[in-house]
């Protein structure tokens, strides 16, 4: 067997695959599955600074090779997260990055702070949530606002910082810029795209929200693009995530320049997909003779 471990921002992952936040829960379903400790990791559900009980229904919608969503962050809270959640996932052999995000630069760094205090092995901040303060625009759709959080949050916390960047902007390569700059040890993209589907018989939008994020095969090479454009961009190391549903895809990813990955809304199709692509990466390797997974990461040769 190849050797499937990698490194980020400082933290040894077992293999570089993990399950995008907000599709695996806080893995006890999963559980029933396949022991957690197969997994590099998991990213958890998005952890707000209250109890969030997310949009209204209807929040899914299905759409050509992927599906968009509109669930709203649906959490118990970051207290409610510290005293039920983390501990069960810290016995699971595996690094725990905890999704964080708020309304508010404030909010996100209290959460922080609370963080801080406990064995959590990775803070992944979303910077996709509106920012209340400033009109409702997304933390991550400028520069400035992108950096201010993050620098907020770094001088918050020890713990590895990761920020997790949109792609519903002109230039993702200058947002990673920003926030690298800001203190921000990795970076996670890309995020959801934003998208829309009516339903022509009653011409309303299918999700109550009107709009939601597209996620899904369909994304994936958009992904592709940003994640080469990112890990060319800047110095700290890039996870992967978007449209990933195969070994194939997740070599792919990190030929582009990821270090690790994460899957999301393959889970739904299959909920066996984590472990599924890690087996499946390692025959890819081993059929190609290559020894060593972090070999292939940024290997791509542009014409």
């Amino acid at each position: 067997m190849a050797n499937l471990s990698v490194n980020v921002a400082g933290v040894d992952f077992k293999n570089p695959v993990i399950p995008a936040s907000g599709v695996f829960g806080y893995g006890r379903e999963y559980e029933e599955l396949f022991p957690l400790s197969r997994l590099g990791g998991i990213a958890t559900k998005g952890t707000t600074i209250t109890m969030r009980p997310g949009n209204p229904a209807p929040r899914i919608a299905e759409t050509p090779s992927g599906m968009i969503n509109s669930v709203g962050l649906q959490n118990p809270g970051i207290d409610a997260f510290i005293e039920r959640e983390l501990p069960n996932l810290l016995t699971k052999d595996t690094v725990i990055l905890a999704n964080i995000a708020g309304s508010t630069v404030d909010e996100c760094v209290t959460i922080a702070e609370k963080l801080d205090a406990t064995d959590v092995h990775m803070i992944e901040l979303n910077i996709s949530c509106p920012n209340v303060k400033k009109g409702g625009a997304a933390f991550g759709v400028h520069c400035d606002s992108a950096a201010a959080i993050t620098q907020a949050v770094r001088q918050a916390t020890k713990k590895p910082l990761v920020v997790k960047l949109s792609p519903n902007v002109t230039d993702i390569a200058e947002i990673a810029r920003a926030v690298e700059a800001a203190g921000a040890d990795a970076v996670s993209l890309i995020n959801t795209v934003l998208g829309m589907r009516i339903d022509i018989r009653t011409r309303r939008p299918i999700l109550k929200n009107n709009v939601g994020g597209m996620s899904g095969p369909a994304v994936f090479p958009l992904a592709v693009r940003m994640v080469w454009q990112v890990s060319n961009a800047v110095s700290i190391p890039v996870i992967g995530m978007g449209g990933i549903d195969s070994g194939a895809a997740a070599i792919e990813m990190m030929m582009a320049g990821a270090s690790a990955v994460q899957v999301g809304a393959a889970i739904f199709t299959d909920p066996y997909a984590p472990v599924r692509i890690i087996e499946e990466m390692n025959t890819f390797l081993d059929e190609n003779g290559i020894d060593d997974i972090k070999s292939i990461i940024g290997s791509v040769q542009p014409w």
